[in-house]
């Protein structure tokens, strides 16, 4: 051997004694890599054959699955309970072609090539349900008739890796009609209905075999999200995607030559009717069932399962404050009406909330006539507004900021402003120059006189001392919810934005609760054979300063005392406050003793729910106040379920004694104020205020109805800074603001200038 090789030889000897070099390469050669692959490969091969042999195709079990739900009131007696599911079987030769083929276009248009599965799909199904991520599309249109009709719901590794299995044995088992045909009867389309047949009545009101092309396209697109993409209930959001869903499924027949191109371009969205209760719902059991539901939908239990049965709910309800607040509503207000011989009554629509404040239990709800009737429950719709019920959200975030007039003046309830009709505001962007009720003007009155009279013009300028922005948000912290009608405008200070009882009487109870946020809540307990669910606590941390809250308490008390809600006043201490919207839509009186807060609200609605209308004159001649029946009905209702009454004192810690206004001449009742009632005794004097704009009639209604009201006609404000009320639509706001004004800055009910809050004068 020469030297060289020599030389080669030690060298590779010395590469073969490193530690760790040529060792690791060796244990890791590409050769043992793909032995290594392709072992596992043919383990798992082996693996899935031994399960497909191993894993029969059960019997159907969706409807076996189904059973009752059981509803019980607070103290344990049933409420209600669900009975027979809601499906109907029909043949795929009852369901047009085409409406067949919106499905196949919507969840699978390979259905009838494929061998049943996705196994992309079902792969990152897989590895998201490991990694936590929760649900994924892409199944096909056999695996979700397979977890419908065979499995169930559960995302858990082990269940896709059975509807795996059972889809590829369905699939080579069965045709692919009896598959679809499966699908589309056992698939959930919300609103309680399984299956094309009662899809088409919940939805359209006929049977699947009279369902066009866009109707279908609907209901295929409601499968991916049956809650959200119900038209009647769903918001802004929920409603452009199932329109896009819908144009989706349409485009996509054309594409595969299913739907000519000239009949898909004249198709129109068609919006579905708006729902009905379910038989046994009748009364106000229906509206306490859904407003149960719709809380544990709130709290992670999807509509479907609920839908499902099996669940035993127990309500906060109070069997006997429930009868008493239904009885209150019919003595004050449908013995009054004559809902079948007066057009103008059939408009009337009153709702109502009750919580105690220091537990957040929701104690009495009012939805409406009979959720069979009207199903849209008015105890928890925002569509209307609030009005001047907000005007203690703007007092309360003025104590809570500090916020001083604009001549440095800090706010509270001795705080003097100038209460002239139309006076512009001082310090806004926006013009606004609100007209009080009657266009009166009051002179220089303090923050509680204000609110016992519910001055617009005083309140125009609060707002804007405070900043609308931080109101808001005040607003936003006692409960309310945000959405359409909020701008950050002067005329938000008139309650312009959408509120329902539900969640004014989730503000008041905050307020009645020195502060502490409390959230209506109305499932007490919810127990399922598979799971319970747990509710929070209703009662959070400081929303605000308990001297804030006990301010605004003790300023509503005049309210009631001596001001627009002087019919509330009963054998208890109480603090409310009066409103009435623009156009006379809506009247309101939110209230509440030491141990209950109560929300009464009525509704202008057009007898087919499809918009709002004026309350004036469908109850008595002229308006509608806040004063009046909504008064009368919390009154009764609050004395009722107080046992007759209370001895019970609010507990409150204020910032300033109050001081009592001095009366200016213009504060004496006018001929048409004095008072009468029920109990013919005189009443304190009480002054009301308007709407801004123009009203519909002139307030010439009942004297014990001080008109509180609020708002503006016709959008108002410049940029949308009033709602015009808005239409509904099966329940929800179509239009509902306003972007009137002019280049000027001027508008109904509005003039250009600006004013502030002045200087108490010298004693």
């Amino acid at each position: 051997m020469g030297r060289a090789e020599e030389r080669q030889a030690r060298q590779r000897g010395a590469r073969r004694a490193k530690p760790g070099g040529g060792g690791i390469r060796r244990f890791f050669t590409w050769r043992k890599v793909l032995g290594t692959f392709l072992g596992l490969c043919l383990a798992m091969m082996a693996a899935f054959i031994v399960v497909y042999i191993l894993v029969p195709v059960p019997e159907g079990n969706a409807q076996a699955q189904m059973q009752s739900n059981v509803y019980k009131y607070g103290n344990g007696k049933i409420l209600a309970r669900t009975g027979k599911v809601n499906r109907e079987i029909v043949g795929l030769e009852k369901i047009p072609q085409d409406v067949q083929k919106t499905f196949i276009a919507a969840e699978n248009k390979t259905f009838y090539q494929d061998s049943g599965i996705d196994l992309k799909g079902t792969a990152r199904g897989l590895l998201n349900t490991v990694t936590g991520k929760g649900k994924q599309g892409g199944s096909t249109i056999t695996q979700q008739y397979v977890k419908n009709y065979y499995l169930n719901q559960d995302q858990t590794v082990s269940r896709k890796l059975q509807e795996l299995v059972i889809s590829l044995k369905v699939d080579q088992q069965k045709d692919k009609n009896e598959i679809l045909a499966g699908y589309i009867n056992t698939s959930y389309y919300g609103r309680g209905a399984y299956g094309i047949q009662a899809a088409a009545q919940a939805y359209y009101r006929i049977d699947a075999q009279k369902l066009n092309v866009a109707q279908g396209a609907y209901l295929a697109a409601l499968l991916q999200a049956p809650s959200q993409y119900d038209w009647a209930v769903a918001s802004d959001t929920g409603k452009k995607l199932v329109t896009e869903r819908w144009n989706y499924v349409l485009n996509n027949m054309v594409e595969e030559g299913w739907l000519d191109a000239s009949e898909r371009a004249g198709l129109k969205f068609p919006v579905p009717k708006a729902p009905k209760a379910a038989p046994g719902m009748e009364g106000q059991t229906g509206y306490l069932v859904e407003a149960a539901n719709e809380e544990l939908e709130r709290q992670g239990v999807s509509e479907k399962d609920i839908k499902a049965g099996g669940w035993t709910i127990t309500l906060n309800i109070d069997e006997k404050k429930q009868k008493a607040l239904t009885k209150a509503v019919e003595d004050q207000l449908e013995a009054k009406l004559d809902r079948k011989g007066d057009k103008r009554n059939v408009t009337v629509q009153a709702g109502a909330t009750s919580v105690d404040p220091k537990t957040g239990h929701v104690v009495a709800l009012y939805g409406g006539v009979s959720a069979t009737e009207h199903w849209l429950s008015n105890a928890t719709r925002r569509d209307y507004q609030p009005a001047s019920t907000f005007k203690p959200v703007v007092l309360a975030s003025a104590l809570e900021n500090g916020s001083v007039t604009q001549d440095g003046r800090k706010i509270g309830l001795n705080t003097v402003y100038d209460g002239t009709s139309k006076r512009p505001v001082e310090g806004s962007d926006v013009p606004f120059a609100p007209e009080n009720e009657d266009d009166r003007s009051y002179g220089p009155v303090t923050v509680q006189k204000a609110t016992n009279s519910s001055i617009n013009s005083v309140y125009a300028q609060m707002i804007v001392d405070v900043g609308p922005d931080r109101v808001k948000k005040t607003a936003l912290d006692l409960g309310m919810k945000d959405g359409k009608g909020w701008p950050e405008q002067p005329a938000m200070s008139l309650g312009t934005m959408g509120a329902s009882p539900w969640d004014m009487a989730g503000v008041y109870a905050t307020l009645d609760n020195h502060g502490k946020k409390t959230t209506p809540t109305i499932v007490k307990s919810a127990a399922h054979r598979d799971r319970t669910v747990e509710i929070p606590d209703p009662i959070g941390g400081q929303a605000i300063s308990r001297e804030a809250a006990d301010t605004v308490t003790e300023a509503m008390t005049g309210v009631v005392e001596s001001g627009s809600g002087t019919n509330a006043l009963g054998d208890y201490h109480a603090a409310g406050k009066t409103g009435t919207s623009e156009n006379n839509r809506s009247a309101w009186f939110v209230g509440y003793t030491p141990e209950l807060v109560t929300a009464v609200a009525l509704f202008g609605e057009k007898p087919d729910g499809t918009g709002q209308v004026t309350l004036t004159d469908a109850i008595n001649p002229g308006r509608a106040n806040g004063g009046g029946v909504p008064a009368q009905i919390w009154k009764q209702y609050t004395t009722g379920a107080l046992g007759g009454g209370s001895d019970t004192e609010f507990d409150l810690e204020i910032s300033e004694p109050v001081q009592e206004p001095e009366e200016s001449p213009t504060d004496e009742p006018t001929e048409t104020e004095k008072p009468h009632g029920p109990d013919d005794k005189p009443t304190k004097t009480r002054e009301p205020d308007r709407p801004t704009g123009t009203p519909d009639s002139t307030p010439t209604g009942d004297p014990t109805d001080p008109g509180d009201s609020s708002g503006t006609d016709s959008g108002g404000t410049d940029n949308g800074g009033t709602t015009d009320g808005g239409t509904t639509d099966g329940g929800t706001t179509d239009g509902g603001t306003s972007d009137g004004g002019t280049d000027s800055g001027t508008t109904d009910g509005t003039t250009d200038g600006t004013t502030a809050g002045i200087k108490p004068p010298r004693r």
